[in-house]
């Protein structure tokens, strides 16, 4: 029996196919523009990482929650460089503006 094995692929290059296939691709590129803030915060704003996150991407504004005031001020304050080191990033969703707001109901747990 002569079995016909097609080549290895990665995992990661069959995931944005299967999103389009299911109907998920805003999804996935949501959760991937979501990671990419993660990464660009903890980078850039070490203090602020873990006590923020991005919800949403609203037109062209990136929707981000802050734990405190602190964090959302600080955020704001670091906007422009966050915002460039986003756009330039692939995933980045060309996002031309960071709206941030504070938590309702205190930090996260």
């Amino acid at each position: 029996m002569t079995s016909r094995r097609r080549p290895m692929r990665r995992i990661g290059d069959l995931i944005p196919e299967a999103a389009r296939t299911l109907g998920l691709e805003d999804e996935l590129r949501l959760a991937r523009a979501i990671a990419l803030f993660e990464v660009i915060v903890a980078e850039r704003v070490p203090a602020a990482a873990g006590a923020c996150r991005a919800i949403r991407v609203d037109g062209f504004a990136l929707v981000v929650e802050a734990d405190a005031p602190i964090v959302a001020q600080e955020l704001r304050l670091r906007s422009v460089e966050l915002l460039e080191a986003f756009q330039a990033a692939p995933g980045g969703l060309g996002v031309r503006d960071l709206q941030v707001h504070v938590r309702r109901g205190g930090a996260r747990v």
